[in-house]
């Protein structure tokens, strides 16, 4: 199985284009070794010539354009993305939809009924793409342990839901719900190698511990460093709790929960603008350095 890290960064990426927090100040000044990031995604593959695009980013086409291995290369019109799935129905995962909409077949989307809603009233993506390539829908049953996607032979997919809330303009906001938020186990089914994905994993719940054990790679919420980063760095109300995202530092934190599975290899992704990780030289980067623990970044290659 391969897994290519299209984006890295949380909402906005990095750097924000309205942000002046040290981190973006800092890289646009040059003084700094981050590296610039477009806004999470995933693209999952068996065969290397057939992929899952996990969440539509609205950096889509830079992404792309980044990746030859989904660049046309069969027909005059073509792409490696052979089917998406989306985790929620986030501004930030699913905007991309409509930079693919010149392609020449219906769109097929792998999303839960919540998020099938949300795309089809509140932020009608589903309704739009009808008008130029179309899209069929693709329904995740999260009653049922796996699925294995037609255009992905050999590829299992075990969906589990996430403790969150729809995004603000669902309706169903107030109402959260399993299947708002998803995390994904992929599975090679020829090797039974896998890998558990969740960029917005807020609380680990009972229920989620099976898979994450079972995994040999955790690609999992790096948003924030620490709970009033918002606060501290732009002004911001929220915590990341209240933003569904777990900190890694501090007591239950990312860095300590990762440490109950030391034989994984345990990457972070979806890093916001604010977090002093992106900057290798910091020293929470240190800190992870010493826990064993990773940054993703664009154009990360995996492969189990």
């Amino acid at each position: 199985m391969k897994i290519h890290v299209l984006g890295s960064a949380a909402g906005g990426g990095f750097p924000q284009w309205n942000c002046n927090c040290r981190n973006c100040n800092d890289w646009r000044e040059g003084a700094t070794g981050a590296e610039a990031r477009t806004q999470s995604s995933i693209a999952v593959s068996i065969d290397g010539e057939n992929w899952l695009l996990v969440n539509a980013s609205p950096d889509i086409r830079a992404q792309i354009l980044a990746t030859p291995a989904l660049q046309p290369a069969r027909a005059v019109r073509d792409s490696g993305i052979a089917a998406v799935l989306l985790m929620d129905s986030q501004i930030d995962h699913v905007t991309g939809l409509i930079m693919l909409r010149e392609s020449s077949a219906p769109l097929s989307v792998y999303c839960t009924d919540r998020v099938r809603e949300d795309l089809e009233t509140g932020f009608p993506i589903f309704n739009i793409l009808e008008h130029y390539s179309g899209v069929t829908p693709n329904r995740i049953d999260l009653q049922t342990r796996s699925f294995e996607p037609a255009e992905l032979p050999g590829l299992r997919i075990h969906p589990v839901p996430l403790l969150s809330k729809a995004p603000p303009y669902s309706p169903h906001r107030a109402d959260p719900q399993p299947g708002d938020n998803i995390g994904v186990l992929f599975e090679d089914i020829a090797t039974g190698r896998t890998a558990f994905y969740a960029p917005g994993l807020g609380i680990i719940e009972d229920h989620l511990r099976p898979y994450m054990e079972r995994a040999d790679v955790l690609l999992v919420d790096g948003t924030c460093w620490r709970e009033d980063e918002m606060a501290r760095e732009v002004g911001g109300e929220k915590t990341a709790a209240e933003m569904g995202h777990r900190v890694q530092s501090g007591p239950g934190g990312m860095i300590e929960v990762l440490a109950d599975f030391p034989d994984a290899r345990r990457i972070l992704i979806h890093i916001n603008n604010t977090n002093p990780i992106l900057n290798p030289d910091s020293d929470e980067r240190r800190i992870l350095d010493e826990a064993g623990l990773e940054v993703a970044y664009d154009g990360l290659g995996i492969e189990l």
